[in-house]
C-alpha cells in the first residue's frame, strides 16, 4: 500500500508532466527523471538504481501521455505523420540497442552526467534561437531513419519521450515548431514502446529492486504518473497552439537547464 503523501507527490508530479508534455512535445521525461530519482532514493533504493529506474520509469509514462497528447495535436491538424513513418523505423532501433544493450552496462551515475549534458547542449540550442537556412529541409528516406535510430538511442539512456533532440531537428530542418512540437508528440509512442521492452526484459535480473517492479520499471510510480498526466496533457497541447514561437522556445530551454543542474549534481556526488 502506498503512502498517501507518496500518491500526492506522484499525482503532482503526473500533472505538471503531462501538461508539459503537450505544451512542449517532450514527454514530461526532463521533468520526471530528476523527481523521480529523488523520489526513489528517499525510499532507500541505492543511488545507482534509483538513477536507472527513474529513467526507466518515466519512459513507461510516455506510453500514455503521448497518446492523449497526440490525440489533441492531431485536432489541430499539426502532426506531420510523414516525419512520424520515416523516422519511426529507426526510433524503434535505436531504443532497443540502448534499452537492452548500453542502458544495463552504463552506472547510473554515468547516466545522469551524461544526461545533464546533453540536455543543456539541446536547451542552449534552443534559447539561443539560431535561425536554420532557408533552404534547409528534412532528409530523405535514409537519412531520417538514421536520424530517428539517434534519437531513439538517446532517448532510451536519458528516459525522455525524444522532444529534446527532435524538437531541435525538426526546426533546424525548417519544420515549423507548433508542427515540430505535434509530431514530436507522436514519435513519443514508438521511442517508449521500445525502450520499455528492452528495460523490462533487461532488467529481470538486477538485485535489490523495490517491491512492485517490473525490470527497472517501478509499477506504483508508472500507475500514479500516467493517469494524472493524461488527464493534462489534452490542456497542454491546446496551450502550445496559442503561445509565440520564441516564447515557447525559451520555455522549453529554460526548464530543461533547470533539470540539467540538478541531475549533474546527482552524478557527480553519487559514489
Amino acid at each position: 500500500m502506498l503512502d498517501p503523501l507518496l500518491i500526492v507527490e506522484l499525482g503532482v508530479l503526473g500533472l505538471c508532466t503531462g501538461f508539459l508534455a503537450g505544451l512542449l512535445g517532450i514527454g514530461g521525461g526532463m521533468l520526471m527523471v530528476p523527481f523521480l530519482t529523488y523520489i526513489l532514493g528517499a525510499r532507500q533504493v541505492a543511488p545507482d538504481l534509483a538513477v536507472k529506474m527513474a529513467i526507466a520509469t518515466s519512459m513507461a509514462t510516455i506510453v500514455f501521455t503521448s497518446v492523449s497528447s497526440v490525440r489533441a495535436h492531431h485536432k489541430r491538424g499539426a502532426v506531420r505523420w510523414d516525419i512520424v513513418q520515416r523516422l519511426a523505423p529507426g526510433i524503434v532501433i535505436g531504443g532497443f540497442a540502448a534499452s537492452l544493450g548500453v542502458f544495463a552496462l552504463l552506472k547510473g551515475s554515468s547516466l545522469a552526467i551524461f544526461f545533464a549534458l546533453f540536455v543543456s547542449f539541446s536547451a542552449t540550442q534552443m534559447f539561443l534561437d539560431k535561425k536554420p537556412a532557408p533552404t534547409r529541409q528534412m532528409p530523405g528516406t535514409a537519412g531520417q531513419l538514421a536520424a530517428g535510430g539517434v534519437i531513439g538511442f538517446l532517448s532510451g539512456l536519458v528516459g525522455a519521450g525524444g522532444g529534446f533532440v527532435s524538437v531541435p531537428f525538426m526546426t533546424w530542418c525548417n519544420v515549423a515548431i507548433h508542427n515540430a512540437v505535434a509530431t514530436s508528440a507522436a514519435l513519443g509512442f514508438p521511442i517508449a514502446l521500445a525502450n520499455v521492452v528492452g528495460y523490462a526484459v533487461g532488467g529481470q535480473s538486477v538485485q535489490n529492486l523495490p517491491p512492485a517492479s517490473l525490470g527497472y520499471i517501478w509499477l506504483p510510480g508508472l500507475a500514479v504518473i500516467a493517469v494524472c498526466s493524461v488527464l493534462t496533457a489534452p490542456l497542454g497541447a491546446k496551450a502550445a497552439h496559442k503561445l509565440p514561437v520564441k516564447q515557447l522556445k525559451r520555455v522549453f530551454a529554460s526548464l530543461l537547464f533547470c533539470l540539467a543542474a540538478y541531475m549533474l549534481y546527482k552524478g557527480v556526488t553519487s559514489p
